[in-house]
């Protein structure tokens, strides 16, 4: 039986994980970093409100003694302002992997990235740039283990009111693109259950690309 720790369980990635968590017989707790309660109640499920997702310090008793840990959190490009996109995107990510490291370092660490994540961080869209950033950073905490996953355009299985006209039409031309392009998309079941899997079982790489995940 094993413990779990996850941050973005509100999003659409990580409120699957959080569902196959509490469903899964090989799981013993759940702890959900959280700004605001869900509501959701269940004998697993620790929900733990917080703040400030750039300092865990007040929190460290919640990280000790995991198996496993999450990190979901993200943000549309475009949504926020820039400084406030990199505080999301790289600086959440680091205060999340510093405590793993501090009180769980032997946990395996997945962090939902995204396809085009710049290791040299020197691309000209931010979003490649930052995430290349929090992946560099999480690498280099030599974790007990770390899998970094890139999706590409993931599909929604359950209804949602899409952020911006791009995600309206990836979402109206996903029946096309899944057979003419299949490693250009990827269900938000697919990806939410593979994250989950290697979690708890770790995975051949490091960094896994669309069509890895899908394989997981």
């Amino acid at each position: 039986m094993k413990k779990i720790i996850i941050t973005g369980a509100s999003g659409m990635v990580g409120g699957i994980i959080v569902r196959e968590a509490l469903n899964s017989s090989e799981i013993e707790k759940v702890t959900s970093i959280v700004r605001k309660p869900s509501g959701q109640k269940h004998a697993k499920l620790e929900e733990v409100v917080h703040g400030d997702f750039n300092d865990y310090t007040k929190k460290n008793s919640h990280f000790k003694d995991q198996d496993a840990a999450y990190f979901c959190i993200g943000v549309y490009t475009g949504a926020v302002e820039d400084d406030k996109f990199k505080m999301i995107t790289v600086d959440f990510a680091k205060s999340f992997g510093d405590a793993i490291k501090q009180n769980s370092p032997q946990a395996i660490l997945c962090f939902l990235s995204g396809q085009g994540a710049d290791l040299k961080e020197k691309s000209r869209m931010s979003f490649a740039r930052y995430k290349g950033m929090a992946e560099n950073y999480l690498m280099s905490l030599n974790l007990g283990g770390l899998h970094i996953f890139r999706p590409a355009y993931i599909y929604p299985v359950e209804k949602r009111e899409e952020p911006n006209l791009a995600y309206r039409t990836y979402r109206k031309l996903y029946p096309v693109l899944k057979n003419i392009m299949p490693s250009s998309v990827i269900t938000s079941e697919q990806l939410a259950k593979s994250i989950f899997r290697a979690g708890l079982n770790g995975a051949e790489k490091t960094i896994l690309e669309n069509e890895d995940i899908k394989k997981v």
